[in-house]
């Protein structure tokens, strides 16, 4: 297992302006100014803020892709941490087609989609006019809407279909439903070298409730190729877990990063 210190953010904080007075300088991770805030103090202080430390574990899969030990949002493998609309960076309150971020405004049904729109054949979608495909063609996550990288860093990216696919594949790894610290979820194992993750079975929101009864899903970054408004996951249960399943991109559901 390796850490890896992905950014350091600002700060800056040795400009005395007066005996007490102190100007701590914060900047994003692109390096532009994010705010200058004053604070009093008595003494030339310099601060420093580090992002959290986000661990991965290489467990020798032929793309040779490395799967984050906690979802996005948790502190601990078995921590659920936060819901994501498919393409969305921020959590919420409500997951529902009105609220989504890609629907057209003031619309609250999936042929309003206006962003990662594929040629489905599904033509009641506003990506196609008079028959004609008139979409983006876009299947996969930019990295601004990706919440792994939003939240994480460019180091990070929401998995590829295929990247789950692998992940679950019975030549590369095997899967056992257990239970860690009280959370039930799936413990994956390498078969080529022993280590292992752990999914929790976190649930996911649908509407203004969550609904956690032994069954939760980890998105993709990938839209489903025969219905625009779908997007892959890993769908899990009690009694089952696999990768070629998708949900209406409206869900709340977890995120575990990857990176290579």
């Amino acid at each position: 297992m390796k850490r890896i210190y992905f950014t350091l953010i600002a700060l800056m904080a040795t400009l005395v302006v007066s005996a007490q007075t102190i100007e701590v300088y914060e900047y994003n991770t692109d390096g532009s100014l994010k705010s200058v805030p004053a604070y009093t103090s008595t003494k030339k202080v310099k601060v420093i803020f580090k992002e959290i430390v986000h661990e991965y574990v290489d467990l020798g899969l032929p793309s040779g892709t490395l799967w984050a030990t906690c979802n996005v949002g948790a502190d601990k493998p078995e921590d659920f941490g936060d819901y994501f609309a498919w393409g969305e960076t921020t959590p919420k309150d409500t997951y529902d087609e009105e609220s989504y971020k890609w629907m057209n405004d003031g619309m609250d049904t999936w042929t309003q989609i206006n962003k990662y729109t594929v040629a489905d054949g599904q033509f009641a979608g506003r990506w196609y006019f008079g028959g004609t495909f008139i979409g983006d063609n876009k299947s996969e996550l930019l990295p601004e809407d990706d919440a792994a990288t939003a939240n994480w860093g460019s180091d990070w990216r929401m998995p590829t279909h295929a990247q789950q696919m692998e992940l679950l594949k019975s030549a590369y790894t095997e899967t056992e439903w257990t239970t860690v610290n009280g959370v039930n979820g799936y413990k994956i194992t390498s078969k080529t070298n022993g280590k292992s993750i752990f999914l929790p079975v976190a649930g996911y929101f649908y509407y203004g409730s969550i609904y956690n009864d032994s069954y939760g899903g980890y998105w993709s970054r990938e839209v489903h190729p025969n219905r625009t408004d779908l997007a892959w996951r890993i769908q899990l249960g009690s009694d089952y877990i696999g990768a070629n399943d998708h949900a209406m991109r409206f869900y709340g559901l977890s995120v575990r990063p990857v990176r290579k």
